[in-house]
């Protein structure tokens, strides 16, 4: 909105012209998300207490998060809030990126939101059916997904990291690996999801480290000098993964240990959801299973311990899934789980920025 209010202006005053650059406008979005965020924040956690929307702990879950139980949940709506805020005062608004990701966030967000909403009624751990869950999610991704393979600007061969040689073309099959990852992504954040400030921190990482890559791609000259897939328009995005991670910094002020409020699935699917969407929308679709590897881990422990609790008879790799959970029963305190989980995603997320280079 201030972009296209503003910049015009530049003829008047020369000043406005900061308004061209991406940057500029990133780091005002970071800002004011955050500010957002945390001046909210307060007001927003009196509201849910007010009208008893408080966590129900999973009964097989570790004994000491049973305390946790009552604390308030949707905390998701605050990010949710200042990150739309956030970009639809500092982004180019007649971009389709922009819009696209906006309704993957809110589409993921809503069905999040009902899902919360359905624990909060029942009064346990349960709320939507892993079958609409899933339904739900495949019918939101696949707009995202078939807006891609319909653009004839849009690219549907695959980047693979430190191989420059390597694009395999997908073609049709685009369609499907993109729901894959979109669901994917926001299903595995959810999981991530288990801890004070545990999922935060690593969104915030992640949706860090993509806002330079939607900026590097966006930029044709940087790409073609990296040797990465140019994608016009797509540098926009950067705007709102700063308001995404200033959001989320400022989110983590009331959710960091001991947690004042907890951020939900409306929060977990929709900021999930929307970094699966980046990762296609920048061609650095692989990428994000290392950006995001701790999310990957996450998930891949449930799936495995669920796979050789049946296959075994009952018996179990970890001590309880997701993984998290493992490091809390073999005695780590539950702060030192979380730091040194937002440590490896900062290795991750550095690890990923090499391969743009090393290719």
């Amino acid at each position: 909105m201030l972009y296209h209010l503003l910049y015009p202006l530049k003829s008047v005053f020369g000043g406005f012209n900061v308004f061209r650059y991406i940057t500029f406008r990133t780091i005002f979005a970071i800002l004011t998300a955050l500010i957002i965020s945390m001046v909210v924040g307060g007001w927003f956690i009196r509201k849910l207490k007010a009208m008893q929307i408080g966590q129900y702990i999973r009964e097989d879950g570790p004994q000491s998060h049973h305390a946790k139980t009552g604390t308030p949940t949707m905390g998701g709506l605050m990010i949710i809030f200042a990150t739309l805020a956030a970009t639809v005062l500092w982004a180019e608004l007649n971009n389709p990126f922009i819009w696209l990701l906006v309704l993957v966030t809110l589409g993921f967000g809503l069905i999040g939101f009902f899902d919360d909403y359905l624990k909060v009624i029942k009064k346990q751990n349960k709320g939507l059916s892993g079958r609409a869950k899933l339904v739900t999610q495949t019918l939101v991704a696949l707009v995202p997904a078939i807006w891609f393979y319909a653009n004839p600007g849009f690219d549907t061969t695959l980047t693979i990291p430190f191989f420059k040689s390597v694009q395999p073309d997908l073609g049709f099959f685009f369609i499907p690996f993109a729901v894959f990852v979109i669901v994917g992504t926001a299903n595995a954040v959810n999981l991530t999801d288990g801890l004070d400030g545990l999922a935060i921190g690593p969104v915030t990482i992640a949706a860090a480290f993509y806002m330079i890559f939607c900026y590097l791609a966006g930029n044709i000259k940087i790409a073609s000098y990296l040797q990465i897939p140019y994608v016009r328009g797509v540098g926009e995005l950067s705007i709102y993964l700063g308001a995404m991670a200033g959001a989320g910094v400022g989110f983590l002020w009331f959710n960091a240990y001991p947690a004042q409020v907890f951020m939900g699935d409306v929060g977990a699917l929709a900021l999930g959801g929307a970094l699966g969407t980046v990762a296609l929308a920048t061609k650095q679709e692989v990428l994000l299973a290392v950006v995001g590897g701790l999310f990957v881990v996450e998930a891949l422990s449930v799936i495995i311990q669920v796979s050789f609790f049946k296959v075994s008879n009952g018996k179990r790799v970890f001590r309880m899934a997701p993984l998290h959970h493992h490091f809390e029963l073999k005695g780590w305190p539950e702060p030192k789980v979380i730091v040194r989980f937002w440590i490896i995603s900062i290795i991750l997320g550095l690890v990923a920025l090499s391969a743009l280079k090393l290719r």
